[in-house]
């Protein structure tokens, strides 16, 4: 880098380095004329001589000065040619760079339309979701509020436990061993009768539902309430069991216990757990109360002591079987003993055969051995066939 005055030039650039040379030659010329104006007697050369050196020198600044022209203007000219083909390579990468952007923002927009898409179509299921299940708490809430007006009245609440009654008798016991509302001798009307055998006999079972007692119960919040409520729930339920005990279990028709059976195991569980004494007095008066769980338990007991009393009434069926099965038993054992004989007697029949075959090829085999010529064919007379005549 080379700075006079003001001005700064690279070397490295050809257009910088020929104009340095062109001003290089110009002051040595321009100094070798201030030498021969002002020192004429001292040059050792004619002066035609001189001038034409002068001239030369001259032609040759000239030249040089061309050169330097021609370098520049090449020089230009690759430096044009060089910012134009770096232009075009900036523009080319600039085109490609701003297709890729342009090619990476379509897809993000495609994709955040799909997601959209894709989001707003769960969202329109999760509301269609919503929507019903709104429309089913709508419809539980209609069922409940049925279901309040089922249990608020007497009649209804009787009907709902006599279902639920029916519905856990047919799932437990085959169809011929129960009766529901059955009429007794003294003309009451039980709920379900089962047709156990003698002992214990037939035994009732009766639903109850002391629901109004067990909601004043649990509504109670002062002293006077809660044992007022306890008061109205002991008496409703020792209602129930003498109106079971009295009605339902008759001498010499029905067993001597009946079931009262409970739709709710809530009032279940509170009869259990805070009135033990009225569940010993069901006891004592022959009457067991049981709820929709321990009821479909006993059910169960009852069905296993029908299976084994009507096995006790066929048993004299399956004794005959028996003897009938036996029989049979014996005629298949007599039939394989006669197979065997036969199985017995072909067996014999094959083994003679093989040691007749047996020995029906060793004679075959001294026949194909013996030799015939030292036996003269005159000498011999040959047996003719049975029926020819000589």
């Amino acid at each position: 880098m080379i700075q006079l005055g003001g001005l700064q030039f690279d070397l490295n650039d050809p257009a910088a380095l020929a104009l340095a040379i062109g001003i290089g030659l110009l002051a040595l010329v321009l100094v070798l004329l201030v030498v021969l104006v002002l020192r004429p007697a001292r040059l050792p050369a004619p002066l035609s001589h001189q001038l034409y050196a002068l001239s030369n020198g001259q032609e040759q600044l000239r030249g040089n000065l061309q050169t330097v022209s021609d370098t520049q203007a090449r020089a230009q000219t690759q430096l044009i040619q060089s910012l134009e083909a770096r232009l075009a390579a900036v523009q080319l990468k600039m085109q490609q760079q701003l297709a890729q952007m342009q090619e990476r923002t379509n897809q993000t927009l495609h994709g955040s339309a799909q997601r959209t898409t894709t989001s707003l179509t769960q969202l329109q299921e999760r509301l269609a979701a919503i929507d019903k299940a709104q429309d089913n708490i709508t419809k539980l809430s209609g069922d409940v509020l049925s279901l309040q007006d089922i249990l608020s009245n007497k009649q209804t609440r009787g009907a709902f436990g006599e279902i639920q009654l029916n519905d856990i008798v047919y799932k437990a016991l085959p169809s011929d061993s129960y009766t529901m509302q059955k009429t007794l001798s003294n003309g009451r009307r039980a709920d379900c009768l089962i047709h156990l055998p003698n002992p214990p006999g037939p035994i009732v079972i009766d639903a109850k539902f002391p629901l109004e007692a067990y909601e004043a119960l649990h509504r109670a919040k002062t002293d006077w309430e809660l044992k007022s409520a306890v008061a109205n729930m002991r008496t409703s339920v020792r209602k129930h069991i003498r109106d079971i005990a009295e009605k339902y279990i008759l001498d010499g028709e029905t067993a001597d216990g009946a079931l009262m059976f409970l739709p709710s195991e809530a009032v279940y569980a509170e009869l259990h757990g805070n009135f033990p004494e009225l569940v010993r007095e069901g006891f004592d008066a022959r009457v067991w109360i049981v709820s929709p769980t321990t009821c479909m338990a006993t059910l169960h007991t009852m069905r296993a002591i029908l299976k084994d009393a009507r096995m006790r009434e066929q048993a004299g069926e399956i004794r005959k079987t028996l003897r009938l099965l036996h029989r049979d038993v014996e005629l298949v054992v007599e039939r394989v003993g006669k197979l065997d004989t036969h199985f017995r007697q072909a067996r014999e029949d094959l083994e003679g055969i093989g040691t007749a075959a047996e020995r029906a090829g060793k004679r075959a085999a001294r026949l194909d051995n013996f030799d015939f010529e030292d036996v003269e064919p005159a000498d011999v007379p040959l047996p003719l066939p049975k029926g020819t005549q000589v």
